[in-house]
């Protein structure tokens, strides 16, 4: 992955109309997440194992919430 420009984002219709939320793209067999009042800041990218084990973890609510 290289040029982050031509990813397409998508954040969840949950989010309604703020800017609270995160946005992800699927790019290069990746998975992108950015913060969508930041979109140029940090992305986080996932393998597509990374992605699931992730995915699990959030779900499971086993995160760390103190960052």
């Amino acid at each position: 992955m290289t040029d982050l420009a031509s990813a397409v984002w998508r954040k969840s219709s949950l989010s309604g109309s703020g800017n609270n939320c995160v946005e992800v793209a699927h790019m290069d067999n990746h998975h992108l997440i950015r913060d969508s009042k930041n979109p140029d800041g940090a992305t986080l990218s996932f393998s597509p194992s990374d992605w699931t084990a992730f995915l699990g973890r959030v779900k499971a609510g086993d995160f760390d919430t103190r960052f």
